[in-house]
């Protein structure tokens, strides 16, 4: 667990596996922070620096900015020039799937491949969000919460006690840091940058995914020129979590094939 200076305060990052190894970087959802990626870490390739952070006003990471989704793609960008100490595959789940976009647009040397899960080039409308951050802003975020759950998991998963930690990790992320991720994501569009990408990329949906919906991820996909897109049967918005070692069984050959 380390600080990572950042002008709006400290960046919370993890670091696992050998300080000589590939870099591979996680980026996380809206209203998670880096324990999403927890049941997969041990399901990767061995060998592999597997360095994740908290989006800012999340988990660890302090408050402050992050209405624009450039910010955040500055504080990836951060983590990969000091931390991972060059290029990168990245992997972007949801808001971090398209935080994993800018990247490689805007930095193209700072990556060397891609694995976007449950995400977009565009995430929801710029209404939808606004929708959001006026509930989280009058009620806070205990109001939306369970329909946020019914949107990242399928009903078997939703069955379980651990639905309860889920929820709780919602809750208990900074309203500041969730409403000024909304805002980043109402005036995010990914659309032609991500048309212009080249190289290699694996791209992720899960079945019963009520947040980005198969369609949705698919359709992004299909912008990226050799794009293999995979779905997951039965899996909700976070198969990380949800359903691990297919998840895992997915990015595992494409991190073996790309991450050195």
């Amino acid at each position: 667990m380390q600080a990572l200076s950042r002008p709006f305060g400290n960046l919370h990052v993890q670091v696992d596996g050998p300080a000589d190894g590939p870099a591979v970087v996680f980026a996380n959802s809206l209203g998670t922070d880096l324990r999403l990626w927890d049941a997969v870490l041990p399901l990767l390739p061995p060998g592999l620096r597997m360095i994740r952070y908290d989006k800012r006003g999340h988990g660890l990471s302090d408050p402050g900015g992050g209405a624009a989704i450039g910010e955040h793609a500055g504080d990836a960008i951060a983590v990969i020039e000091q931390v991972a100490r060059g290029p990168v595959v990245f992997v972007g789940l949801s808001i971090g799937g398209l935080i994993a976009q800018v990247v490689a647009a805007e930095r193209p040397d700072l990556v060397r491949a891609l694995v976007l899960s449950n995400t977009a080039a565009k995430l929801g409308s710029a209404d939808s969000w606004q929708a959001r951050i006026r509930a989280v802003t009058d009620h806070g975020l205990p109001h939306i919460a369970d329909a946020v759950m019914e949107r990242w998991f399928a009903p078997a998963f939703r069955a379980t006690s651990a639905l309860a930690l889920w929820r709780n990790m919602l809750i208990r992320t900074p309203a500041q840091g969730y409403v000024a991720a909304c805002a980043a994501l109402a005036g995010a569009d990914q659309t032609a940058a991500t048309a212009a990408l080249r190289l290699p990329a694996l791209v992720i949906a899960g079945e019963a995914d009520g947040a980005s919906p198969p369609g949705v991820v698919e359709a992004t996909a299909r912008l990226i020129p050799g794009a293999d897109y995979r779905l997951i049967p039965g899996a909700g918005h976070l198969p990380p979590v949800e359903t691990p070692a297919a998840w895992a069984a997915l990015v595992a050959p494409f991190l073996k094939a790309h991450a050195r």
